[in-house]
């Protein structure tokens, strides 16, 4: 039988980011019972949860703590049953500079979240990977058994993460999904990525947009369909085990995608290449193209947007001046 999560308590890491604070909204729309395990800071803010109406925000148990503890992560799993583990350092230059941080957040809070949830019992716990781990594409497209290439300390430690997922499926029977989004995009998404760095100049005036690459292409994904599918994936008894894509099997170049919002915006813009925004040769990732057909096969999950539809809703966010404002689109941000 297929899980309820209308039965069970849900436990959400990284609940204050991007795509975790679309996933908190949309579990909370369908009416499950969700605790946001946000990272603790002396301001007491909950992210991008912040910016939820009030009504929905009221439905919310917050914990606040940090996922490199494991005492608080044991502790805020403790009543649920389900645990969907998006938090993670994920911004790819960052991690040229600090990669001591990445394997705290990346790989041993994954193994606190594992350890938690073996020692109470939890019935499902998704663990998300990247589409970074898969390196630059050697077939296309590219399925879950792809080899793993560590192009980025970022993604070594992704890849690390998913290996300790997976033995503890294997060592414990522990009921384990790796679930692997490739690019999500979409409102609230992070200023260290491209799209956001894209329209955020382009809504500024710019006229002149600083990128580096722009030969790499990248299979885009909606964040409200990526949150569609880690419920679908929840939900999906016979995921247990599996590393799972979600993707939409459509990829676009940089430099497409940069004419695209340009188009979209009514703007016209130049590309003006910026050395400081350049991966190293051997760690650009330069072809990303998924495979969705498991996810596709075991939950009849679909993207319900196109890339069109869904950029079209990300520059309207980004178009509503106080959001736009938390975006320094003259700075390159790492």
């Amino acid at each position: 039988m297929a899980l309820d999560l209308k039965q069970e308590k849900i436990l959400v890491t990284g609940a204050d980011g991007f795509i975790g604070s679309h996933l908190v909204e949309h579990l909370i729309d369908q009416g499950y019972q969700v605790k946001a395990f946000v990272y603790y800071n002396s301001f007491n803010s909950w992210g991008w949860l912040d910016t939820l109406p009030k009504e929905k925000k009221s439905k919310l148990e917050i914990f606040s703590g940090d996922i490199r503890d494991p005492n608080g992560v044991a502790t805020a799993m403790e009543g649920c049953t389900v645990v969907m583990h998006l938090a993670a350092l994920i911004a790819i230059p960052y991690s040229y500079h600090s990669p001591d941080s990445y394997v705290d957040t990346n790989v041993k809070g994954t193994l606190n979240v594992l350890q938690a949830a073996k020692r109470l019992g939890v019935k499902r716990v998704l663990c998300t990977s990247t589409s970074e781990v898969y390196g630059t594409a050697q077939f296309v497209p590219i399925t879950e058994l792809h080899p793993k290439q560590g192009q980025s300390p970022y993604s070594a430690t992704k890849i690390g993460a998913d290996a300790i997922a997976d033995s503890f499926y294997r060592s414990f029977e522990m009921p384990v999904v790796i679930v692997r989004p490739f690019n999500t995009y979409g409102p609230r998404q992070s200023a260290r990525a491209v799209i956001p760095t894209i329209i955020s100049q382009v809504l500024n005036g710019e006229t002149q947009i600083k990128l580096g690459d722009t030969t790499p292409t990248r299979d885009l994904v909606f964040v409200k369909d990526t949150a569609a599918a880690f419920e679908r994936i929840a939900t999906t008894d016979s995921l247990i085990g599996h590393e799972v894509n979600i993707a939409t099997g459509r990829e676009i170049s940089v430099g497409d995608l940069a004419e695209l919002i340009g188009n979209l915006a009514g703007n016209q813009i130049e590309i003006i290449g910026d050395a400081q925004r350049l991966r190293p040769q051997n760690s650009e990732v330069f072809r990303l193209l998924g495979c969705n057909k498991k996810l596709k096969e075991h939950t009849g999950w679909a993207p319900d947007t196109s890339l069109e539809q869904g950029l079209r809703q990300t520059i309207e966010w980004f178009s509503i001046p106080e959001n736009l404002a938390g975006y320094k689109h003259e700075i390159y941000n790492m």
